[in-house]
C-alpha cells in the first residue's frame, strides 16, 4: 500500500522523465526523507550528485526500484526473507550482493554489491515506473539537515536540479539499513522499521 505523495500530472512526469534520460537530476520525494535521483548507470549524472552534496566517494549511492518484483531484475544472488516484500513500500534499505555493474559511486564492486529500497510515495513509484532503478540519495550537502520536502531541497541546491517532484517525508529521518549478505541480516542503520520483525 502507497501511504504517500499524489498522482504526477503528465507534464511534470515527463519533465522528470526527460531530465534523468539527459543525464540530469530530479527531486524525489520519498515517505523517509527528500532525495534527489539520477540514472544509475549514467557516469555523468552519478558524478554530479557526489559533487554538488559534497559526499565522499567512499559511500556509495543506493537504488530505488518501484516494487519489490523489480528485485529479480537485478542479479541479486542474495537471499531475501519472505518479509521484505511485506515492508515494501517502506523505509527498509537492503544491502545484497548482485551480478550486475553500476556506475561508480552505485553499490560497490569486486563483489558487486547494491542497496535497494522501494519508497512508500505514490508520485516516485509512478517515475521509476518509467525510468526504472534510479541511485538516490538524501537531498543536502553531506553533513547537513536533510531536506524534507521539494521546497527544502530547492533551497540547498536550486537550479542544480532540473526538476523537483512536488512531495513532503513523513519521518523525516533515513530507512532502516539491513545487510542480507549477513545471515538473518545485520542492521546497519536503525531506522523507522524495527529489524527482525518480532513474528520471524
Amino acid at each position: 500500500m502507497i501511504g504517500t505523495g499524489i498522482s504526477l500530472q503528465n507534464d511534470e512526469l515527463q519533465l522528470a522523465v526527460t531530465a534523468i534520460s539527459n543525464d540530469e537530476i530530479v527531486g524525489i520525494p520519498t515517505e523517509t526523507v527528500y532525495g534527489i535521483g539520477a540514472n544509475p548507470n549514467s557516469q555523468d549524472a552519478v558524478d554530479k550528485i557526489f559533487q554538488l552534496k559534497e559526499r565522499d566517494e567512499k559511500k556509495p549511492l543506493s537504488i530505488l526500484i518501484s516494487s519489490f518484483h523489480d528485485i529479480y531484475k537485478l542479479g541479486v544472488t542474495s537471499a531475501i526473507p519472505e518479509v521484505v516484500e511485506l515492508y515494501w513500500p517502506g523505509p527498509l534499505t537492503i544491502i545484497v550482493e548482485t551480478t550486475l555493474q553500476f556506475s561508480d559511486g552505485v553499490g560497490t564492486k569486486s563483489p558487486n554489491t547494491i542497496g535497494i529500497r522501494v519508497p512508500d510515495n505514490y508520485s516516485t513509484i509512478e517515475l521509476l515506473k518509467e525510468t526504472g532503478p534510479l541511485a538516490v540519495t538524501s537531498a543536502n550537502i553531506s553533513g547537513g539537515a536533510d531536506a524534507k520536502s521539494d521546497v527544502d531541497a530547492k533551497n540547498i541546491f536550486g537550479d542544480d536540479i532540473k526538476h523537483y517532484i512536488k512531495g513532503e517525508a513523513l519521518h523525516g529521518s533515513g530507512s532502516t539499513i539491513i545487510d542480507l549478505r549477513e545471515e538473518g541480516g545485520r542492521i546497519i542503520r536503525e531506522g523507522p522499521l524495527k529489524w527482525p520483525p518480532s513474528y520471524c
